[in-house]
């Protein structure tokens, strides 16, 4: 995949490009979660502090993904998670999308387990 140039917004009904979450969005009909972080739940988040910090991460994650042109990234390993999404770094010039969460305290790195936002 290269660059995508789309307007993301909070995924509704129909399922093409958009975002579902801090760190999983749809993008020309191919579901993605970013390989490098983990975000907090909003789906089902274990506290209200998860809840209010993952809709923050979702939002500022569709920030990032519309202030510009960014590059998918194939990672080494397996390219697909358990639920069937497509495991994928964004990068733009040069620079991950995850780490810029990460930096914002919205993120998690991801080290292959996820770490409790509670």
């Amino acid at each position: 995949m290269g660059q995508a140039l789309n307007k993301f917004q909070r995924c509704g009904d129909v399922r093409y490009t958009c975002v579902v979450d801090g760190d999983t969005l749809w993008l020309e009909g191919v579901k993605i979660r970013v390989a490098d972080i983990d975000t907090p739940e909003i789906s089902q988040p274990q506290c209200a502090s998860e809840k209010a910090l993952g809709e923050q991460a979702t939002e500022r994650f569709i920030q990032l993904l519309n202030e510009g042109p960014f590059m998918v990234a194939a990672i080494s390993g397996s390219d697909e998670d358990r639920y069937g999404r497509k495991l994928k770094v964004l990068l733009r010039d040069g620079q991950s999308l995850g780490d810029q969460l990460v930096a914002e305290g919205l993120a998690h790195r991801w080290n292959g387990r996820r770490l409790s936002w509670c």
